[in-house]
């Protein structure tokens, strides 16, 4: 699998194609979502596959998410999976995420699984 540049601290990796339609700005995506750390080494710190989780649902491009997630998932397609990796700066920047033990400026790995576009 090879990386492409989504953008300046965005890195993509397909792990499987999609087949259906283009995420377009506005819509509202369901996807299953698994987030680490990017570490060395890297750490899990959430999943909609854990137990008592379930699919995250929110309108994408339009600022509700993190920027690295809007960004590559404006990328993606109805039922791809991908692994994107974020730089800090485009993810919880300066503050991190404490709750999670997201560190400030940590790099994050997430792969975002498209399940519905609306």
């Amino acid at each position: 699998m090879s990386q492409t540049q989504v953008s300046d601290g965005v890195k993509k990796e397909i792990v499987r194609e999609g087949s259906g339609r283009q995420v377009k700005s506005g819509n509202e995506i369901t996807v299953h979502c698994t987030g680490s750390l990017a570490g060395p080494p890297t750490k899990k710190f959430w999943s909609t596959k854990d137990p008592g989780q379930k699919p995250f649902t929110f309108q994408v491009g339009l600022g509700k998410v993190i920027t690295g997630w809007d960004e590559g998932c404006l990328t993606m397609c109805q039922g791809e999976v991908a692994r994107l990796t974020i730089a800090g700066y485009k993810g919880y920047g300066a503050q991190g995420f404490p709750a999670w033990g997201i560190t400030p400026n940590a790099d994050l790995i997430f792969e975002i699984e498209i399940l519905s576009i609306r």
